[in-house]
């Protein structure tokens, strides 16, 4: 019967990517000329309203418009499908991107905290802010935060790490003007390191942010494993198809907004192959289907727990062990009637199975029967790993 639409699992389509990446690209766009605006203005009139800390939130803004040309660019890129190269997608190019994002915020930091700390200890240097400044911190604050929960919408809707990080760093302006709003109030009214100090808890704040989207990318980039309870959902969600016993070696992984999973699952050792793979594709599409962000499943079939009884590779292949078994049984008769051998590698041996028409076993009582696989038994002792020998009629 053909597999229906229903049976197969969701995967994201050309059209779905494309759409992904024009919405995270207008979002950024949208930020990129907001960001634009208010770093000119921040910078302009920190310089004529006498404001180091509005300065420091100026080349924040620059920071950020930097960054939207990195997200743009990784967006375009990590949508793009899988190839030869790049099998498992593009979506590292995402987590790169919000690395590069992280250490550029780090970056900002340090240099907003060295040219206050400069003028701290040269009070000759402290600028003395004027209004105007107020006026410009204010309206970063409502801007910066209009993006913030804009970016934000499109990042959770899509699942993107990399846009997620890019609002994150247009609200670290939003609350670096509001730092600033205060320095630049304090200084006014008489305390005239306050403005700089307000440009250290500015740098402190981006640093912080910076390190946080770094350090997180970077597990992604060295495969650190999913969150313990999207482990839990994976295992509950594998557990429950019909057919699979046990489950061990789960492995899961980040690739830019999708995961990654290697599984090895247990099944009855008897299953045929078709029958396994079967119970192997119904795991696949119940993990993508119950476990939003999982985009790929790879599963192992395990005919027994392999960590506690792992495959004896010495022992000899399907071709030599049938060699052997037909010199070994060159005296029974009744192995020139063999229809089919079955080999089941179980338990660091070998049990073979055998299958003889129908009529062999209705000639025989079962004393007759029981003493014919004895033959073939010892018979087969000469082969080297074989444990037992088991005949089928059919």
């Amino acid at each position: 019967m053909a597999t229906t639409e229903q049976d197969q699992a969701p995967v994201i389509t050309r059209a779905e990517r494309d759409d992904r990446t024009r919405q995270i690209t207008r979002v950024t766009l949208v930020g990129a000329l907001v960001d634009l605006i208010l770093g000119v203005l921040k910078v302009v009139v920190g310089w004529l309203a006498q404001s180091q800390a509005l300065i420091a939130d100026g080349v924040h803004s620059f920071s950020d418009l930097a960054t939207d040309v990195v997200v743009i660019y990784a967006a375009r890129h990590s949508s793009r499908e899988a190839d030869a190269e790049h099998p498992y997608g593009h979506g590292r190019f995402e987590t790169l991107a919000t690395v590069g994002l992280g250490v550029a915020l780090m970056a900002v930091a340090v240099g907003i905290s060295i040219d206050a700390v400069i003028r701290l200890f040269n009070p000759d240097k402290l600028l003395h802010p004027s209004f105007w400044a107020l006026v410009v911190a204010g309206v970063s604050i409502l801007g910066k935060e209009a993006i913030y929960h804009y970016s934000m919408v499109i990042a959770r809707k899509y699942k993107s790490h990399m846009l997620k990080a890019n609002a994150w760093h247009s609200r670290s302006d939003a609350i670096s003007s509001l730092i600033v709003l205060l320095g630049v109030a304090g200084s006014m009214a008489g305390l005239e390191y306050l403005d700089a100090i307000a440009a250290i808890g500015v740098a402190y704040m981006i640093a912080r942010i910076g390190w946080d989207l770094s350090a997180h990318s970077v597990k992604e980039l060295v495969d650190t494993a999913l969150e313990p309870e999207r482990q839990a959902l994976i295992r509950e969600a594998i557990l429950e198809v019909d057919g699979v016993q046990a489950l061990h070696i789960l492995r899961t992984r980040r690739s830019g907004s999708e995961a990654l999973v290697d599984v090895h699952i247990q099944v009855d050792p008897y299953l045929s192959v078709s029958e396994a793979h079967y119970v192997s594709e119904r795991v696949r599409k119940k993990v993508i289907t119950d476990v939003e962000e999982v985009n790929d499943v790879t599963v192992h079939i395990d005919p027994e727990n392999d960590e506690k009884v792992p495959l004896n590779l010495k022992l000899p292949t399907r071709s030599d062990v049938l060699a052997r078994l037909e010199k070994a049984w060159s005296e029974i008769e009744e192995s020139r009637r063999i229809a089919h051998t079955t080999l089941h590698y179980l338990e660091g041996g070998i049990q073979v199975e055998l299958i003889l028409p129908i009529d062999l076993a209705l000639e025989r009582d079962q004393n007759q029967r029981e003493a014919l696989r004895q033959r073939f038994a010892r018979a087969a002792r000469e082969v080297d790993g074989v444990q037992s020998v088991r005949l089928l009629y059919r």
